[in-house]
């Protein structure tokens, strides 16, 4: 079935393998960030993204990330997703100088090109930047964001801990994306409860990461269907991280059925052993949805897609074919 992905980090996405092996390349010793089976070791959302930090840190030049994109895409690709939005940080491009910045965003480019030729499938970028890193850096990811908004990079938002600091204290640097003509996304509602999510419509997104917690407050529920403000839920993730302990108690079900537009995707799949199609198994397994299910899913996330009208059109011919 013919998947559109939301919500996905680029450095989150790398495979452990990947990353080990380009640390023995630089000869980097980075043994402690994996455990006996050589997969990502950490305990708890800050050791993750300790651990998430160590791992972006490897790459260290743009054909580190032309590689990692290609790598995947293809992962993507397989799972049969054909259009992803990836998460793309220039804190860890070049340390948010513009120059740098615009050298690895065309590799990372070059690679994506490659992948839709070859794959099938296509991708867009969105800025992010990093809460925790503070307003301060924020403001100069924005302005890399802003400089080469296009049709390649099409939107901006924030990621990080989301318990870090007041979402008001970015609106600066929403406020430049948006003048460029970005879209905008905010991760809110997973760490923190449902004002986490008011204070992300505030800032005038038309999406927001996680954004789960906000069934916690009936209310909201209601705004964010009326306003059709759309959820990039990441199931597996969510469980992942402890936030919900199953599937079954993941609120995704109950926040569709109150029409929410929801989406699916994986956030950082090797971190959380996932992907698009185990997402779409347990969700089946989980909530009993069916083909007509999931093919709303997939024309939601394309028209909540931060890309131009024509590749949505082809985008929904495909889920349509």
């Amino acid at each position: 079935m013919p998947k559109i992905e939301l919500h996905l980090h680029l450095e989150g996405a790398a495979p452990p393998a990947f990353i080990r092996g380009l640390a023995q390349e630089k000869g980097v010793d980075l043994s402690r960030i994996f455990d006996e089976r050589g997969r990502y070791s950490y305990k708890g959302f800050r050791e993750f993204l300790r651990v998430y930090e160590a791992a972006a840190g490897i790459l260290r030049t743009p054909e580190d990330f032309a590689r990692l994109t290609r790598v995947v895409l293809s992962e993507s690709a397989a799972h049969g997703v054909i259009y992803t939005e990836m998460f793309l940080s220039p804190d860890f491009c070049g340390g948010r100088d513009v120059a740098a910045w615009r050298e690895y965003l065309h590799a990372i480019r070059e690679a994506a090109a490659a992948a839709d030729r070859e794959e099938g499938i296509a991708m867009r970028g969105i800025v992010t930047c990093i809460r925790h890193f503070g307003p301060e850096k924020a403001r100069q990811a924005a302005l890399c964001a802003a400089e080469t908004a296009g049709d390649f990079v099409t939107g901006f938002g924030i990621a990080g801990d989301e318990r870090m600091g007041a979402l008001r204290d970015f609106a600066w640097s929403f406020d430049l994306a948006r003048e460029a003509g970005l879209r905008l996304t905010a991760h809110a509602g997973e760490w923190e409860g449902p004002s986490s999510v008011r204070d992300a419509v505030a800032l005038g997104v038309a999406r927001i990461g996680h954004g789960v917690r906000a069934i916690e407050d009936p209310a909201l529920v209601d705004r964010l269907a009326e306003d059709g403000i759309t959820l990039e839920v990441c199931p597996g993730s969510n469980v992942a991280l402890g936030i919900y302990g199953s599937f079954r108690e993941h609120p995704v079900e109950r926040l569709r059925a109150a029409g929410v537009p929801v989406t699916i995707s994986t956030d950082d799949p090797p971190f959380f052993h996932t992907d698009m199609a185990r997402e779409y198994d347990q969700l089946a397994e989980a909530f009993e949805w069916d083909d007509e299910i999931f093919l709303e899913i997939a024309r939601t996330s394309a028209r909540a897609a931060f890309c131009d009208d024509a590749t949505r059109e082809k985008l929904l011919k495909r889920i349509t074919a």
